[in-house]
């Protein structure tokens, strides 16, 4: 990448906020069912500020127009996932982020974590954790 492309890649990404969640934060079966039907029921296309999506989930300041037509609604932020990992019921969240119009307006990780945690009664920071494993030794012939 030359000088001039990492600068205007600089400046368009300040205040944006990424996170990779290790060891990734694992939604339990009973919490990951009450969380998806909760984000369904707070989709932006039905008045909510959801957008669920089955490996990313986005969070808006207000509801869409109509489908498909986002309008004025804001970006605050996303929250990678993988469904049914570890296990078949489980939903592993692995990496967020947070746009410059959600840090101007106050938001974090945490928080935007916490909100669609909160949905299944859990929050980032009690959250199970995936368990990490030592990485494989070197191949040697």
């Amino acid at each position: 990448m030359h000088d001039s492309e990492l600068l205007v890649a600089a400046a368009y990404d300040e205040g944006v906020v990424t996170e990779v969640i290790r060891p990734a934060a694992i939604v339990p079966e009973e919490s990951a069912r009450a969380m998806l039907v909760e984000l369904a029921l707070r989709d932006v296309q039905n008045g909510g500020v959801w957008q669920s999506e089955p490996s990313l989930w986005s969070r808006y300041d207000r509801p869409w127009l109509g489908y498909g037509a986002p309008g004025d609604a804001e970006l605050i932020g996303t929250i990678h996932v993988a469904y049914g990992t570890p296990t078949r019921y489980e939903i592993t969240i692995y990496r967020v982020t947070v746009t410059r119009f959600g840090t101007d307006r106050g938001w974090s990780v945490s928080s935007l974590c916490d909100e669609a945690l909160g949905l299944g009664n859990l929050d980032l920071a009690q959250c199970p954790r995936a368990g990490l494993a030592e990485p494989p030794k070197p191949f040697r012939f």
